[in-house]
Parts: structure tokens; sequence; C-alpha cells
């Protein structure tokens, strides 16, 4: 089972190094980081995919660890979840309309033509891009890159219809 995880540090060298060999040395499969800049004066943010059976103890020694500020684990579906995906793609002078129309469809945007491949640009949802890639799969995918996931807890919209809708 996946796992969202989200943790605010403070930027200071080794910080990154501490985290990854905490789920290292457990055992733990970090299927994604991305790191950057939090809101946080000198602080970034973290956001972890991790595949294991039971994060609770490791949510708790994360939140030991020296430089830790905060340490969230998302539930599914309480946080927007966004990737980026660069692919190359094989596209023939008599393939490429259709292979672009076919990425449009999908809201990619070509960001490098060459003579015989077109590169896209496509950001979404985890499932989203997967779905991308397997549709441009039988084209000839000739390289492909995704970014880390990232996420943002989800924000309560009215917070007096979740009172009405709890009583």
């Amino acid at each position: 089972m996946q796992h969202v995880i989200s943790v605010t540090v403070e930027n200071k060298p080794g910080v990154l190094s501490r985290i990854s060999s905490m789920f290292a040395r457990r055992g733990f499969n970090i299927h994604s980081m991305a790191v950057g800049p939090s809101a946080e004066r000198d602080g970034s943010r973290m956001t972890l995919v991790v595949d294991g059976p039971e994060m609770e103890q490791i949510v708790k020694q994360l939140r030991k660890l020296i430089n830790t500020i905060k340490v969230t684990e998302f539930d599914p579906g309480e946080a927007i979840e966004r990737e980026l995906c660069i692919l190359r793609v094989s596209a023939p002078a008599a393939r490429r309309s259709e292979v672009l129309d076919v990425a449009a469809a999908f809201g990619a945007e070509p960001v490098d033509v060459g003579a015989a491949t077109v590169a896209f640009e496509l950001g979404g949802t985890p499932s989203q891009l997967s779905d991308f890639l397997e549709v441009m799969r039988p084209y000839g995918i000739v390289e492909s890159v995704k970014s880390g996931r990232i996420a943002l807890g989800r924000d309560i919209k009215n917070p007096q219809a979740t009172l009405r809708a709890a009583g």
C-alpha cells in the first residue's frame, strides 16, 4: 500500500539524507520524493510516497528527527496530488498529426519537436499520467521522466455544511 507523507523541515545540510536513511534502515521503499521551498521561512517541504503496510511508527520517528518542523500523513483522497511528466514519443511525419491529436486530448503540450520525435509535457494526477503513458506506448516511447509527487492537504470548503452533516 502506498502512503503519502508531507514533511516540513529546516533548510539544513544532511536533513534529506537523515530522512531517506531512516526509511531505508527500516526496510521501506520510497516510491517518490519531491522537495522544495515551503511557506515557512528557511524551511522546505518534502512529499514522500512510501510503500509499506503501516506508517504510524515511522511518522512518530520522523517527528523526533532534528530539523523536522511538521509531519502529516494524508489519508486517501485527503490531499491534492500532482506529478509532472516529460515524454518523448516516436512521431514520424506520417503519424505526427495523430500523435499530436492524442496528446492534445490529454492536455499534453508539445515542448520539443524533432525530425522523428515529439516531446510532451503533462502535469496531473498520478492516474492521469499513467493513462497518458499507456495511450502513448503504442506510438513508441523513446524516453520519459516523471517528477516526484507533490501533495497539499485539501481545505474544508464549508465548515457549516460539514458540521450539519456530522450532526
